[in-house]
């Protein structure tokens, strides 16, 4: 890092595709670099990394994708005053696989944008689960990913982290998860709802005196409903009319005069009516 000693109120430095896995320290920091751009080259440690902190005191943004970081390894009062002013972070595609190294990244007491897509720690999870989970773990960081984080996505993250770890061992409960449920309580699962449309449904069938039950498809259209009924009531589709009685309702018979129309359309319910009207010459 001679370069920086040459160059006076250098601002921003861009050190990519350089194969560095070590970092020369110098004795004579750049208080004026804010950028450093260092992607794409081989640094595994992070006591190389550490560095960066000693002679970048005032370093806003660290961009470090690409990688090999195994994790971070300083402890909160290290990482306080070696990264004091430290906003923003890339470390996408780097080797990070412990969540307690995700927690470290609240020991940066200005960090608030944050880039971690690519990590081996989050491959096992959804996209869902993962942006959940990130931004429950880090309730100081703003930007996650390029993205905005919201109040309400903010909220529903860590209600999702307490119900996520709902069943974990009390020994291996992450910390996070404690301050949570001091936060919101002990939440309970959700209920399981299944919201997909009903495939059947067993109606009453009325033709002048005949009542019987029938089992009816309602993913059909009501001319379909009308073959079926034909060995029931004993009339052709063309010589029937049908009205449709919901038991639930105030209001009279619906009739069914659109051939085409599905029958879930109606939100017809076990123990409903099916009146056929033979039409009349």
């Amino acid at each position: 890092m001679l370069l920086t000693r040459e160059i006076l109120a250098l601002e921003e430095l861009f050190l990519c595709l350089n194969d560095y896995n070590s970092v020369s320290s110098s004795s004579v920091s750049c208080p004026t670099l804010r950028l450093l751009h260092i992607t794409d080259n081989c640094l595994h440690d992070w006591s190389e990394v550490r560095k960066f902190g000693s002679m970048f005191p005032c370093l806003d943004t660290l961009v470090m994708s690409n990688n090999n970081l195994a994790s971070i390894q300083d402890n909160k009062d290290i990482l306080q005053r070696l990264f004091p002013n430290l906003r923003s972070i890339n470390l996408n595609n780097s080797g990070l696989n412990q969540w307690e190294d995700i927690e470290k990244l609240n020991f940066f007491p200005k960090l608030e944008e944050v880039r971690l897509q690519g990590i081996p720690l989050l491959q096992a999870y959804t996209n869902a689960e993962r942006r959940s989970l990130m931004i429950a773990q880090l309730p100081s960081v703003s930007l996650l990913n390029g993205s905005i984080v919201t109040d309400c996505e903010r909220e529903d993250a860590e209600r999702f982290f307490i119900r996520y770890y709902l069943h974990c061992p009390k020994e291996e409960l992450p910390y996070r998860y404690h301050s949570l449920v001091t936060k919101y309580g002990k939440l309970e699962p959700l209920a399981e709802i299944d919201l997909r449309p009903r495939c059947q449904a067993q109606v009453e069938v009325h033709c002048e005196e005949k009542v019987q039950q029938v089992s009816i498809r309602l993913d059909q259209t009501v001319v379909e409903l009308k073959k079926q009924l034909t060995a029931v009531v004993q009339l052709s589709t063309n010589n029937m009319r049908l009205y449709y009685i919901d038991k639930n309702s105030a209001f009279g018979p619906e009739e069914m005069k659109y051939n085409t129309r599905a029958l879930h359309s109606y939100s017809i319910q076990d123990g409903d009516e099916i009146l056929v009207v033979p039409k009349t010459k």
